[in-house]
């Protein structure tokens, strides 16, 4: 056990880790895992941005399409059926 401790192998799993958090290549992986996350949130909001930009103007006409229609109709209940053509 005492040969273990010297060389490191009794507690060397946490002295490993903590070697390995502080390294080039863990910052590295944090640096890369934060750009990451700002990437998706950036591409959220772009993407809702542009789905609302597309999306208002389709409802709009589509509510003024309903109102036509609803025009017609009252029109034709007013004034009954079109002639026939003849």
């Amino acid at each position: 056990m005492a040969s273990l401790s010297k060389r490191g192998g009794g507690g060397g799993a946490e002295g490993m880790l903590a070697s390995f958090s502080r390294s080039s290549v863990a910052s590295y992986g944090r640096e890369a895992v934060t750009m990451g996350k700002k990437l998706l949130r950036s591409t959220g909001k772009a993407a809702w941005i542009t789905g609302t930009t597309f999306l208002v103007p389709l409802i709009i006409e589509m509510d003024r399409e309903q109102q036509l229609n609803d025009i017609e109709l009252q029109q034709q209940a007013l004034l009954g059926p079109a002639p026939p053509a003849k």
